[in-house]
């Protein structure tokens, strides 16, 4: 059963950012995981939630979203995020 692992972030250093964009893919692929969204155009349709940068993954399973998020690999990317962003939240949901 596949898993979704769905961030909205506001990036505030920009050039600080880029650390992060170039290590995460490689933690993601490791994992089996997949970008479905990563940035792009976006609208509220319902509600008041204000996503700045959207991003939206896939993996195989939930252990393997899981996996990924505590890996070693992971958890260098987020360390070259640190101070980029003044909102970084991320959650996983198990899909159908």
């Amino acid at each position: 059963m596949p898993a979704y692992v769905i961030a909205d972030v506001s990036v505030t250093d920009p050039d600080k950012y880029e650390g992060y964009k170039a290590l995460s893919p490689g933690a993601i692929a490791k994992h089996g995981g997949r970008f479905l969204a990563r940035g792009g155009q976006s609208r509220t349709l319902e509600g008041d939630w204000k996503p700045g940068r959207l991003v939206v993954l896939e993996f195989p399973t939930y252990e393997q979203a899981q996996a990924f998020y505590t890996s070693v690999e992971y958890t260098a990317a987020r360390r070259a995020r640190a101070g980029a962003t003044s909102r970084f939240n991320m959650v996983v949901v198990e899909g159908l």
